[in-house]
């Protein structure tokens, strides 16, 4: 990690340490927009990178997250996706990916992804505000 991106990092990490349970003005964490330069990963994508890759066209076991956010679910045209996320009908917007990285099985039951999810509501935003940029 190259000096710059560090001190990208650590302002994100300080700006989302700031979030604490939202109530800056009122506004609750879940709406506090977060956003991320491009390249900017948050530690918590660190659990996404065991299974997905960034490039376009490259899977792990699961698939590539390159233009995620916008697209429909089973993006990735290389990708063997399960029935039901197929079938799901979801476009990854905030919304979506929220409920999905909390919960995926809830959001999507039969779904071949076995992660449990992720809890805090401000690590979640700042997967969200990086995915934007892939």
């Amino acid at each position: 990690m190259n000096q710059g991106s560090g001190i990208a990092l650590l302002a994100l990490s300080l700006a989302l340490a700031g979030c604490g349970s939202g109530n800056r003005d009122g506004e609750p964490a879940d709406q506090i927009a977060v956003q991320a330069a491009p390249g900017d990963r948050p530690a918590a994508f660190s659990r996404c990178a065991t299974c997905h890759q960034i490039a376009p066209g490259r899977n792990g076991v699961g698939p590539s997250l390159a233009g995620v956010y916008g697209g429909p679910a089973a993006h990735e045209p290389t990708y063997a996706y399960s029935k039901a996320m197929r079938a799901s009908g979801l476009v990854w917007d905030d919304a979506t990916l929220d409920a999905y990285l909390a919960n995926p099985r809830a959001l999507v039951p039969g779904t071949k992804m076995v992660f449990p999810g992720v809890r805090d509501p401000a690590e979640r935003a700042a997967i969200i505000a990086y995915l934007k940029t892939l």
